[in-house]
């Protein structure tokens, strides 16, 4: 339990990259019991499963491997089948309302890829047994030692291609470019799968912002080891986990606000213009009328980046209005804390933000199940929000799930 005023913090240093094995056995280096996280695992209606733990040394570093022994043949489970296991295995809500983030980020980020409905996705390498008990295994740890909130660094990528189910595929995989749409992120040349799809899906599902080691108290730390050594580089994830005051102000966010004016773009350019910004990773974005020089109507266009982003979405505003400039401003966000739930509406998931005293329906979930059943978009909106008030004054665990898009300023 954290003392009163300060929350536990755990932050992931992701400086050659994060698999679920390497997060998990970082937590376990750290302190968390393993006996009591194989409790919670022996929850999970899954047999045939080992979890052990080693000492090992990755370029000097002493390090935990977590190792999951699981049958040899390969099991191949949909994103419900899934949620259904974590929802029998009756874990405390906030571990299970963790392991379903994972796996709705994973569902959300494969059903892009393959174009069909996250509920329809099916995980191959992430459906195994050892993926499982990676994630439920790492949110378990985070429960055992009382952690309230997660943070990470910028996180390190690979580079080549990567051998998975689908055949050879780019490195960073096209998952994990998507998992991390948002975070600032880096390439390391080196041809090896740094950051895996499921550490990437932790980190999506779990992380509430990214940055260098908040300021907290350190309490402990640890380092959880990847399968082979790497040359000039600890092949390992570090978490530290201290106490912080949640009462002090800390730093914002430090973004980049980019903007160009307009005078000849068409009402359907410009909201084209705002998809495409927000598809290349734009943290938000939107458009003012304004009047311009010689009293012609006008619009300004911004969009609200990551520093680590901002050449991306630079390209796009300009290609997209066609404009001859961009204004950047450094400026800072200051955002309250918030987490994307999910609820069942004629057996289908909508997506609800929750923040401090209040709840709002994803829009495009609500539309499509009011087109799919004919319902008025309205009713099933306030059908979505009752039932999640509903869930959380009955203390249900939550269904988690990323948004669509990075969350707005």
């Amino acid at each position: 339990m954290s003392e009163q005023g300060l929350r536990t913090t755990a932050w992931f240093h992701c400086f050659a990259g994060i698999a679920g094995d390497m997060a998990l056995g970082s937590l376990l280096d750290a302190g968390a019991e393993l006996g009591e996280v194989q409790a919670l695992l022996g929850r999970l209606p899954l047999r045939g499963w080992r979890l052990e733990v080693e000492t090992v040394m990755r370029a000097g570093i002493g390090a935990t491997r977590a190792v999951v022994h699981v049958p040899d043949d390969v099991v191949v489970r949909t994103y419900m089948h899934i949620v259904g296991m974590v929802q029998e295995a009756r874990l405390p809500p906030r571990v299970a309302s963790r392991a379903l983030g994972v796996f709705g980020a994973l569902a959300q980020a494969e059903g892009e890829i393959h174009r069909r409905p996250p509920e329809r996705v099916h995980f191959h390498e992430v459906g195994g047994h050892d993926t499982v008990i990676d994630v439920v295994g790492t949110v378990a740890a985070l429960e055992v030692l009382g952690v309230d909130e997660v943070r990470a660094s910028p996180v390190a990528t690979g580079s080549g291609a990567v051998r998975t189910a689908h055949g050879l595929l780019p490195n960073p995989s096209p998952a994990v470019v998507r998992l991390l749409r948002g975070a600032p992120t880096y390439g390391r040349d080196l041809p090896v799968e740094l950051t895996t799809p499921t550490g990437a899906a932790l980190l999506a599902a779990t992380a509430s912002g990214f940055g260098p080691l908040p300021a907290m108290r350190i309490e402990a730390t640890g380092f959880g080891a990847g399968e082979r050594d790497l040359d000039g580089l600890p092949n390992c994830t570090q978490v530290v986990v201290g106490l912080t005051d949640v009462h002090e102000v800390t730093e914002g966010q430090p973004l980049v606000m980019l903007e160009t004016n307009v005078d000849d773009a068409t009402g359907e350019t410009l909201a084209h213009t705002l998809e495409m910004l927000l598809g290349a990773g734009a943290l938000d974005a939107w458009i003012a009328p304004v009047v311009m020089k010689k009293g012609r109507p006008g619009h300004i266009v911004n969009a609200l980046a990551d520093l680590a982003l901002v050449d991306d979405v630079r390209r796009v505003l300009q290609a997209e209005t066609g404009s001859l400039g961009v204004r950047t401003t450094e400026v800072e966000r200051w955002a309250s804390r918030r987490h994307v739930s999910a609820v069942e509406v004629e057996g289908m998931l909508i997506r609800v933000k929750v923040g401090p005293g209040r709840v709002k329906v994803e829009h495009d979930d609500a539309a499509r199940v009011a087109a799919r059943t004919g319902r008025p978009l309205r009713d099933v909106v306030s059908e979505a929000e009752t039932r999640w008030r509903r869930s959380a004054s009955e203390g249900a665990p939550e269904r988690t799930l990323p948004p669509d898009q990075p969350e707005p300023a």
